[in-house]
């Protein structure tokens, strides 16, 4: 099994703040994250959405489409009507190589809201679980049969945030609902990273790496404000510049003999942090760490 490094766009162009790196072209950030040395990006909001614009244009900068963010509303309809909105999305990550479906439920979210604070998180019921843990379970078992793995990213604001949240997640999903493991979202909302993976090394299907400042984000909740205002604060930087231990991290994924993607996804001010040296610090954090344990790097 080996890893490969790659990296999300939105260090240099926010999606959900425009404002944050919304006049940086497209080809400047394919050149940073090119020459930083990652071998993947995902998907971002400049992003042509046609495979025959895509690939040709990844190509150039030696680049392949890992994936990227899709929102799903599993629970405002079924899972056939998710099979039905996501075909578009399934068919460029397909024309492009892509192997995994990032998927999070967004229907009733918080974290792109600015005027929502932090801590008005939405809580299923057990009702609610039982429901949307059976529709997810039937979206992934398509995604498997299309050939792809599901990635289910817990986050901030959103219905799997805690401990608890994720707990349910488990139970309530069948096994091709694998997750996408984000380490700064999982430690701001009262997780451990290294936990997650030795407990359930079979649902660990993707992987993005940003760090945090545990301070900052304190800070934000208790003043109300919203994920957003987080993000604009600094509570996410990328590996090597916060308060999580990488080399643990690294560890656990050798343990179980991870092999795949691992992401640099780290939401900041650009104009504050620049995204090409805080790339290049992150990518030689975890080159360093992941050697350190034993993970092979693909060639």
């Amino acid at each position: 099994m080996t890893i490969r490094f790659g990296v999300s766009p939105i260090a240099w162009a926010n999606d959900d703040m425009p404002e944050l790196g919304g006049d940086t072209p497209l080809e400047s950030i394919l050149a940073d994250i090119r020459d930083v040395g990652f071998s993947g990006v995902e998907l971002g909001g400049k992003f042509p959405r046609d495979a025959e614009t895509l690939k040709p244009l990844l190509d150039s900068y030696g680049l392949d489409l890992v994936g990227g963010w899709y929102s799903g509303a599993l629970l405002v309809h079924d899972a056939e009507a998710e099979v039905a909105a996501l075909q578009d999305h399934l068919a460029l990550l397909k024309a492009m190589g892509s192997t995994v479906f990032v998927h999070a439920e967004t229907s009733n979210a918080i974290h792109g809201a600015r005027a929502v604070p932090m801590t008005d998180t939405p809580v299923l019921d057990e009702a609610g679980w039982t429901s949307f843990g059976e529709r997810l379970t039937q979206v992934a078992d398509y995604i498997a049969a299309q050939g792809l793995r599901f990635a289910y990213h817990h986050h901030l604001g959103t219905v799997v945030e805690r401990a608890a949240d994720l707990d349910a997640f488990i139970r309530h999903t069948g096994p091709n609902v694998g997750l996408t493991l984000d380490t700064g979202h999982a430690a701001l909302g009262g997780i451990n990273p290294v936990e997650v993976i030795r407990a359930h090394p079979d649902r660990i299907a993707h992987v993005h790496c940003k760090d945090i400042r545990r301070a900052t984000h304190r800070q934000v909740r208790e003043a109300g404000a919203s994920f957003l205002d987080g993000v604009l604060a600094g509570m996410f930087t990328v590996p090597g510049d916060g308060g999580l231990d990488y080399g643990k991290i690294m560890r656990a994924l050798s343990d179980i003999g991870y092999g795949g993607w691992i992401i640099i996804e780290a939401e900041q001010d650009p104009a504050l942090a620049d995204p090409r040296t805080y790339a290049d610090l992150g990518l030689r954090t975890l080159e360093r760490e992941a050697e350190a344990a034993g993970l092979k790097k693909a060639a």
